[in-house]
């Protein structure tokens, strides 16, 4: 009997899904070959997807903005930045979800590179601002221009209305991973 069945707490959608990975296992499964199986399960794999996706404009990225003594790592960081400066640490983690320590580590490379500045707060001494040099404000239009030019290559080809659905949906997707 199928589990899912009788439970009020699971969505149409989530049965749905379910019903969709069976069916997909059954086949594979059918087609008798683990090889073919696989290959199949990448090419239907959205994490398999978006993880190749994520690599490709990464190192994409990583060509176009070393010229400008800037890695992918620390990209994140200066568009929340462009975006508001002089936040907090906590809240630059916030705004890019990443660690604590991962951010100090970053940040500590960032003031070695001449991009940012960390302060204490003046209002609470156990923290830190972070602000923008003079150098990543020089470089922030190009900086920009660079992963604007990345992404309409990734686009290329795709309508405006898909690129808008495309992102909705991406958007979607990691809500619903958020929320669990």
């Amino acid at each position: 009997m199928d589990e899912e069945a009788g439970n009020p707490g699971v969505s149409e959608r989530s049965r749905q899904t379910t019903a969709r990975v069976r069916a997909a296992s059954a086949g594979s499964a059918r087609a008798g070959s683990t090889r073919a199986g696989v290959a199949s399960f990448r090419a239907e794999s959205l994490g398999y997807q978006v993880n190749q996706l994520a690599r490709m404009l990464a190192q994409g990225l990583a060509a176009r903005i070393a010229p400008y003594g800037v890695v992918p790592g620390q990209f994140a960081q200066l568009l929340a930045l462009f975006e508001q400066d002089g936040l907090t640490q906590r809240e630059l983690c916030d705004r890019v979800r990443i660690e604590q320590a991962t951010m100090a580590n970053t940040l500590q490379r960032m003031q070695r590179d001449g991009l940012v500045r960390i302060v204490p707060d003046p209002d609470d001494r156990r923290r830190v601002r972070v602000y923008l040099t003079d150098q990543a404000r020089a470089i922030e239009d190009d900086l920009v221009a660079a992963a604007r030019e990345l992404n309409a290559s990734a686009t290329d080809g795709l309508t405006d209305a898909e690129i808008t659905q495309y992102l909705e949906l991406t958007a979607r997707l990691i809500g619903n991973l958020e929320t669990g």
